[in-house]
Formats: C-alpha cells, sequence, structure tokens
C-alpha cells in the first residue's frame, strides 16, 4: 500500500510522543510506503487534486525507550518533492493538529473532493468539516456535564450562576490552551466573560466543572468505533487542566462500565460518520470531548500497556 500523511511540519514533529509519527512507522514496518506533506502542499487543476509530496524513510522507535535516551539521527530521510495526483494513494490521513482555520478548512474541501474522485481519506473531510472537537460532544449531550455555547455574557452569567463551578473553552482551541475554570463566588465574572467572548461576538463552550478531574481526564482511542486503548492523564498538582501538553502525567488504566456505556453509543455515529480513528475524553462518567482531527495518545499507550496500538490501528485498516 501507499499512505500519504498530511502532517505539520515533519521537523517539528517529536517523534517518541507523536501518534503520527507512531502510525507512520506502523505501516513502514507492514512493508507500505510512506508518504508525507503538509496540506498546504494539496492543489486542484480541472477538479483533480494533487500534491507535492515526499517519500519518507523512518528509524525504528521502539515505545519503551526511556524518554531521556538518544533518538535515532536522523530519525527520518525523505526524498524531494514529487507531484503526485492523490489516487496515487491507497490512503490518505489528515493529521494536521487544530486549529481548525481557514487553511484547514481549505484543506478539508479538496480532500471532500478527492473523496468524490475514489479516494481514501481517513479521518473522512465530510466530518472534519462538521465534527468540531467542542461542539460534536453536544451530539449526546445525555452524556456530557451540563454545557451550554453562548457568546451572549448575560446568558453565560445565568449559566454560570446555576452550575456554581464552571470551564470555559474556545470552540479552536486545543491542548488545553485558553481554558478557563471560573467560580460563580469569584469577582470579575462578568469583564472575563467580556474578554474571552470579544464582547460578545467569539462563541464559547461553557461546561459545569466537574471535581472527578483531579483523578484524571481519561483519554480513550476508538478504532472504526470499538476501544483500542485507553490512558488516564492525571492533572499536576495546583492544575486542573489534565492535557500531556499542560503538564499532566499519563498513567495505565482500564476502562469501566460507564466507558464501556459510553463508546458503546458512539460506535455507530463514528462509523457512519467515517470517523475510523477518534480519541474522546471522559472525566468520571461524563464524556468531555471527541478528538477527530489529530487524536493522539498512542506513544502513551502503548508505553503503559506494551499492546502495539499504532500496529492494530494499520492492520484494521486493511481489513477495512
Amino acid at each position: 500500500m501507499r499512505q500519504l500523511f498530511l502532517i505539520d511540519p515533519i521537523e517539528r514533529i517529536r517523534p517518541r510522543k507523536d501518534s503520527s509519527a507512531a502510525l507512520m512507522q506502523a505501516a513502514q514496518a507492514l512493508g507500505d510506503e510512506v508518504w508525507f506533506a503538509e496540506p498546504r502542499a494539496l492543489s486542484a487543476r480541472q477538479g483533480a487534486v494533487a500534491v507535492e509530496a515526499r517519500q519518507a524513510r523512518l528509524a525504528e522507535i521502539r515505545p519503551h525507550d526511556p524518554a531521556e535516551s538518544p533518538l535515532p539521527e536522523p530519525w527520518w530521510r525523505a526524498t524531494p518533492p514529487q507531484r503526485q495526483s492523490l489516487g496515487h494513494f491507497d490512503v490518505v490521513w489528515m493529521r494536521k493538529d487544530p486549529p481548525v482555520n481557514d487553511d484547514y478548512l481549505f484543506a478539508a474541501c479538496l480532500l471532500k473532493r478527492a473523496v468524490e474522485e475514489g479516494v481514501r481519506v481517513v479521518n473522512a473531510p465530510e466530518a472534519l468539516l462538521s465534527w468540531n472537537e467542542k461542539l460534536s460532544a453536544l451530539r449526546f449531550s445525555t452524556l456530557m456535564a451540563p454545557s451550554i455555547v453562548s457568546a451572549d455574557c448575560e446568558t453565560l452569567s445565568h449559566f454560570i450562576a446555576e452550575v456554581g463551578d464552571a470551564v470555559l473553552k474556545p470552540l479552536a482551541g486545543r491542548a488545553g490552551q485558553g481554558v478557563l475554570r471560573v467560580s460563580s463566588r469569584g469577582p470579575g465574572i462578568r469583564p472575563l466573560l467580556e474578554l474571552v467572548t470579544d464582547q460578545g461576538r467569539q462563541l464559547l463552550l461553557c461546561q459545569a466543572f466537574l471535581p472527578q478531574v483531579s483523578n484524571g481526564d481519561k483519554r480513550i482511542l476508538l478504532l472504526d468505533g470499538e476501544p483500542c486503548g485507553a490512558v488516564n492523564r492525571r492533572p499536576r498538582p495546583g492544575e486542573f487542566r489534565s492535557n500531556l501538553a499542560q503538564g499532566g502525567q499519563a498513567e495505565p488504566t482500564a476502562l469501566s462500565e460507564d466507558d464501556l456505556r459510553i463508546c458503546a453509543v458512539l460506535k455507530e455515529p463514528l462509523r457512519q460518520a467515517g470517523l475510523f480513528f477518534v480519541g474522546i475524553d471522559v472525566i468520571g462518567s461524563h464524556l468531555s470531548e471527541i478528538n477527530v482531527t489529530s487524536p493522539t495518545g498512542i506513544r502513551e499507550v502503548e508505553r503503559l500497556s506494551g499492546e502495539p496500538v499504532a500496529l492494530r490501528v494499520q492492520e484494521r485498516l486493511r481489513s477495512g
């Protein structure tokens, strides 16, 4: 098989932590050609979508190597860029990290056009365009903590007064960036809401704060709708954000009955939407987010559990 990975600049990837690097290495281990490009390398002429891509050769990185052990140098080599039709590839992975800005949306539109021409894209561009990582969980609102989406400061203030303690999330955010915790008992809520909504012009997600987050926020990886691994992310002392990028500590974990119930509810909607590889966030018994753009966590799950998650993803890709 030939696989193309649309990713952020490869020079910025941290291969011991990066899920895209894990998926690329697993594809290579199975004998596939691995190509990569940034989404801005896509183009279209007369409706035919092409890309300026490079074929990669990746060094082996074992998930159980200590974090401080030296990386192979270089860990990747690549050919010069070559123009290829997207039809040249058996699978195209869209693994660009958020934010989902105009450039991301335009690239997804080009990929949607490629799908119409028979190209297999993971995850489905139609779903990338419609399943916002903060808003898509609202499709399953009964699984969530009390939540509201609004730009109106008065509406948000009333909601915070109802729940007492809340979390504010920018809709285009990632890795915990810009997430704030507010209390109805704290001073200055209205000016803060005016700031984060840009004077009522910017929608945001406001959710009841879940104290269970002190025990961790569970990242569950779903492969074709079914759980294939999980890791618990415990906030560092004095912090409520559990994201690894914010200093959260990865811990081994098992799926609870609540986790399995949430996964069962999501399974068919995710499959029908073409969301092949997804990462959901669960706090206690509540669904928090559905991550569809470039779900992370593969390296952590492999390191803590010994399960070859990336290889299983690639094997399932072949069976589907």
